[in-house]
């Protein structure tokens, strides 16, 4: 396919934001999207196969799946069948089509038409100073590989990026091979999302997983929806809020922005959502400003506190006395706390503050949801920390229908973690590691992902190889991160769909084809599977349907195997050649090396898989140095914003996921037609000397350099004052790589701080179309 620029969209449409999620326009654009790009058959056969239990798990979101007997025949939503539509498209970039695009054309293409090329098909090599990717065998391009990796002084100037598509199989075999040849430089997806997450559930409560089953949204009679959007991100879940609100539940969203989807869901499987208004899921929404989370939480556990002494039962003091420590030391700080600061930093009013108050110390089953616009915060970590305290509180830990419930954004990002993709591995996780494989597993910390830009804007890295993801596109600092992927020796993407990263890579870059989810996988015994963990710690089967999409294409554990025997050799201790042709004798190993795997190969045969243990969830249990849940103490304090200063949160349009662009169309916003926008309250607008409509350039305010990205139509929109919104991963550019949560080393793309400019000349119109793609007149 030779994909054309002047298919793009050239003008801005605005209007009204949705008021509802779903309902038949989803149902018509899942059918539109899927069938132009699949065909009507290929369409059938993969969306009666989405999260089935003899099918294939959705590339999408990790919210999971009911339990077998309570599936629906229809198991996705609008963004999961434009997630398998992008994969199983019959479009293909093969050898001709790269023949016909030199790096320079594709690098001035925009992302939207570089994921509209098609399919992979075989291994290309682009070495130093060609204007061109060429075709090259696996044999060469492995050779290649192994090649340049053996010729490193030391293993940590290589880095060995993961996604969260990686199957469990997949990503345990990689960090063995990583860990084999010496290092601990795996950086993820996880380190731009969840990171925080990890790190205050780890201190808190001694796992760093949600502590919820799906079955105890039914029980649940409050549900906070913190910093998500779902009726974007992970469609799915409103559907299970529907059930929750039928049962009697009351719901709260915490939310900049009002969303579509936590406003009303018209269900297309039921009627009242087809020809009937839908479902008003939240009761309350709260427009919290951009950072004021952590206020609000603390703000919440004072009154909470406060309100104990005159009706003693409000907290529960014997899950308190009996599973916490730290509950004086909070309890001394909170009555110190300035509660007209707190309730300043929110943003709200008293009114709407205390009405949640009111449901949340009247919840004996509370769940707190929360996502990247919790997590993406300088003080992320801090809030988790506070969001916990309030969760600890109440005693809403290991009892059914309540509890804490971080939604992770990508299908395995969680499973990528458990089978030990990361760059601070635990002790124990390396010596059960030596132990199964006789091999010396490195101990120093390894990179996450800003600093492995960090590493190789430097030069200490030169090798980055990626397993999947689009790494130069999910990181901050674009600029920055462009010029190191620049620097390096050689940098390798083991990819479904051609993205930024391929575009701009090392002296010498190879993209290496591999299966995707919706693809069968034929071993010398027949078809195989693979596994995913989902967000609630559920492990399940994931079988493709389809043909691959070429026959040069491997599988991802293939992939691993062959690059770890190029790379140590036919005579390293573990058996790569037996684990490329029998999952089984993976899952075998990852039952003796990973907790809560007993009898792997047996259960994931059961019918809807099986739970991982998780000690506060399930007994009460908190594996924390005291044995104790922990309560934490965190300061707030007044922020102030300069004259002319906004706070700018970058996030998704309902037409793309993460890095991935589907198309042009942010309905439930009212925006469609240009990504190049920034939301702005109308107030602000007037107040900085605008008028909506108009193109500004946004530059982000930070010591050390001026960053802009120029050409952003403004829009009006409910934004609370001071705060502003705009689609990553264009806007990525603006956020500074030292810009991140100092515990968890997230970028803070949910916290950029900004000003705006009238538009420079060229940039009021036309973009670059490197960064859209698209001309701007509107």
């Amino acid at each position: 396919m030779d994909a054309r620029t002047d298919a793009e969209p050239d003008e801005t449409v605005v209007s009204k934001p949705g008021r509802s999620a779903a309902g038949v326009r989803a149902v018509a654009v899942t059918l539109k999207r899927s069938i132009e790009r699949m065909g009507v058959g290929r369409t059938a056969r993969t969306l009666s196969a989405i999260n089935q239990p003899a099918g294939f798990d959705c590339p999408g979101c990790a919210w999971p799946e009911a339990a077998p007997a309570a599936r629906h025949h229809i198991e996705f939503c609008e963004n999961g069948a434009k997630a398998v539509a992008e994969e199983a498209m019959t479009a293909r970039a093969g050898p001709a089509f790269f023949a016909r695009h030199s790096l320079a054309d594709l690098e001035g293409r925009s992302d939207h038409w570089l994921g509209e090329t098609g399919r992979l098909t075989s291994p290309m090599i682009r070495r130093r100073g060609a204007t061109h990717y060429v075709p090259i065998s696996w044999d060469g391009a492995l050779s290649e590989i192994a090649g340049t990796l053996r010729a490193l002084e030391d293993p940590d100037q290589a880095a060995f990026y993961t996604s969260g598509r990686t199957s469990n199989e997949a990503a345990f075999l990689y960090q063995l091979m990583v860990r084999s040849f010496g290092t601990n430089n795996l950086p993820d997806c996880s380190n731009m999302c969840h990171e925080a997450t990890g790190v205050a559930l780890t201190e808190a409560i001694g796992i760093g997983k949600g502590s919820v089953h799906l079955h105890d949204f039914a029980k649940a009679d409050l549900i906070l929806i913190v910093g998500q959007n779902p009726g974007t991100n992970h469609p799915r879940m409103l559907v299970t809020l529907e059930d929750a609100k039928a049962r009697g539940a009351r719901i709260i969203a915490v939310n900049p922005l009002p969303e579509a989807g936590l406003l009303r869901f018209k269900n297309p499987q039921r009627p009242r959502g087809v020809l009937g208004a839908g479902t008003r899921l939240a009761d309350l929404h709260l427009p919290v400003a951009l950072g004021g989370d952590r206020a609000l939480f603390q703000l919440w556990n004072h009154w909470l506190i406060e309100r104990e002494r005159d009706r003693p039962g409000t907290i529960d003091r014997r899950f308190i006395d009996s599973h916490t420590v730290g509950f004086d030391e909070l309890e001394a700080h909170l009555a110190t706390v300035d509660v007209d600061l707190l309730l300043d930093e929110t943003g709200l009013d008293r009114a709407t503050v205390d009405a949640a108050f009111e449901m949340i110390a009247g919840a004996e089953r509370m769940i707190i949801c929360w996502a990247m616009g919790i997590t993406q915060h300088l003080g992320a970590v801090d809030t988790i920390r506070e969001m916990t305290n309030l969760a600890l509180l109440g005693g809403h830990i290991g009892r059914p229908g309540a509890g804490l419930c971080p939604v992770r954004g990508h299908s395995n990002v969680q499973g990528d973690r458990t089978m030990g993709i990361w760059e601070k591995p635990r002790p124990a996780f390396l010596d059960a590691l030596e132990a199964e494989f006789a091999i010396a597993a490195p101990r120093d910390d390894g990179h996450d992902a800003v600093d492995t830009i960090r590493a190789l804007a430097s030069g200490t890295t030169s090798v980055l190889i990626g397993l999947g993801g689009n790494l130069l596109r999910a990181v901050s600092d674009t600029e920055v991160a462009e010029e190191a992927m620049r620097r390096a020796t050689l940098t390798v993407q083991i990819s479904t769909k051609l993205n930024r990263s391929h575009v701009i890579g090392g002296d010498t870059a190879i993209i290496l084809p591999t299966l995707g989810r919706t693809e069968q996988d034929t071993g010398p015994d027949g078809e195989r599977f693979v596994t995913v963990e989902d967000s609630m710690s559920l492990i399940h089967p994931s079988s493709g349907v389809l043909p691959p999409a070429s026959t040069q294409l491997r599988s991802e554990v293939a992939i691993v195997c062959d690059l770890a025997l190029a790379v140590l050799g036919a005579d390293h201790p573990v058996p790569w050649s037996s684990f490329r042709d029998d999952y089984d004798a993976i899952r075998d190993r990852i039952e003796r090396v990973v907790p809560g795997f007993d009898r792997f190969n047996e259960r994931i045969r059961e019918p809807g898989g099986f739970g991982l243990p998780h000690g506060p969830r399930d007994e009460r249990r908190f594996d924390t140095s005291t044995g104790r849940a922990g309560f934490a103490v965190t300061e707030v304090t007044a922020t102030s914003r300069p004259a002319g200063q906004l706070v700018l949160q970058t996030l998704r349009s309902h037409d793309q996921y993460n890095t991935t662009i589907y198309g042009f169309d942010d309905r439930y916003r009212g925006i469609s037609g240009n990504r190049h926008v920034i939301m702005v309250n109308a107030d602000d607008i007037a107040e900085l000397g605008f008028r909506d409509g108009e193109v500004v350039d946004i530059i982000s305010v930070f010591p050390d350099r001026e960053r802009r990205a120029s050409g952003y139509r403004l829009v009006e929109y409910p934004t609370p004052r001071g705060s502003a919104a705009a689609y990553f991963p264009e806007t990525n550019v603006l956020v500074a790589l030292d810009h991140q949560s100092p515990e968890a080393g997230t970028p803070a793309s949910k916290a950029v701080p900004i000003r705006l400019e009238r538009a420079r000349p060229a940039s009021a119109t036309v973009h670059d179309v490197g960064a859209s793609g698209h001309d701007l007149r509107s």
